[in-house]
């Protein structure tokens, strides 16, 4: 698994800063969120990005790994580094696993921010990923049509997809393929250099399942599932979510660690209603007053206002 680990500014870091992705994108996600808290904080911190195994620089997978395996690899990196006074953030799928691990340890973290993920069942009420971004063509079906080959350049569409109406998505998206499957993106240098990266990460089947297999499950986002997985055989997520569900209110709200807590959110998208907002406020009361939602901004709101996230994780590490 490769990770990057750095330190910054004068004197020991008494915090740590932990990225943790989700899919289809990779550690570079969080690149412009970094640079804006290493030019504008004026406290010693430490930063800490994996790539999940079969994402980024990270090796291929070897079978379809899910939020709980991940959640695994990701424990044995934090007590190998020994964290502490972490600041956690997280986005996508990267919120039952970040959190999913840390849970296990959680004296460890200190502070959550939130980008459009949850760990919670998804409400069926409003837009879900069955019927988001278009009400006949859900995220979670996008695996059973797009061609394996294809995959990669969808994803790196999807990282920078904007909102629209569906003819217009369609249309935009047959367009991108067209192009990116000969190497033509557009945008400025550091988008051009991450839609490339998010899309070579995909040349491999392993990782290409993978892949689809975490946008299919987001049709029952929270909830728990059952599939069968070639190598591994028959596996249950449910007891992993469960977990999750039972615990972060206890061990991480007002009656447990009290943990600093915010959230960022791009309102076009299944985990910007308000629903979702509700049950984490339900989890973790100290998050009220402290939600910044962004209307015309999609799912991948790290793309769109970094230095929004940056702000709040500035602002509850207190690194001013």
């Amino acid at each position: 698994m490769f990770y990057r680990y750095s330190t910054h500014g004068e004197g020991t870091p008494e915090n740590t800063m932990v990225f943790v992705h989700g899919n289809p994108e990779s550690s570079y996600i969080y690149r412009n969120i970094i640079k804006e808290i290493i030019a504008r904080a004026n406290k010693p911190f430490a930063v800490l990005a994996m790539d999940h195994i079969g994402f980024g620089l990270s090796d291929q997978a070897s079978y379809q790994m899910e939020c709980l395996n991940h959640a695994d690899n990701l424990l044995l990196l934090i007590r190998e580094l020994d964290l502490e006074n972490v600041t956690l953030v997280v986005h996508d799928w990267g919120g039952p696993t970040g959190i999913g691990a840390f849970l296990k340890e959680p004296e460890r973290v200190s502070n959550l921010v939130v980008t459009n993920s949850t760990v919670f069942p998804m409400p069926e009420s409003g837009p879900t990923y069955k019927n988001y971004p278009i009400s006949w063509l859900g995220w979670s079906q996008v695996p059973l049509i797009m061609p394996r080959w294809f995959w990669g350049s969808y994803s790196s569409y999807a990282v920078f997809r904007t909102p629209a109406k569906p003819f217009t998505l369609i249309t935009q998206l047959l367009l991108y393929l067209l192009k990116a499957e000969i190497g033509i993106f557009s945008g400025t240098e550091d988008e051009r250099n991450a839609k490339r990266l998010f899309r070579e990460q995909f040349k491999s089947k392993p990782n290409v399942l993978c892949s689809k297999r975490f946008v299919r499950q987001s049709g029952v986002w929270g909830h728990g599932n059952t599939f069968r997985e070639p190598t591994l055989g028959l596996q249950d997520t449910s007891p992993f979510y469960r977990f999750i569900q039972e615990n972060i209110g206890s061990i991480w709200g007002p009656n447990g660690q009290n943990i600093g807590v915010r959230a960022v959110l791009g309102r076009w998208d299944a985990l910007g209603k308000d629903e979702v907002i509700e049950q984490w406020i339900d989890n973790l009361p100290q998050l009220e007053g402290h939600v910044k939602v962004f209307e015309g901004v999609g799912h991948f709101v790290e793309e769109a206002r970094p230095r929004e996230i940056a702000d709040s994780i500035i602002e509850v590490a207190k690194l001013l």
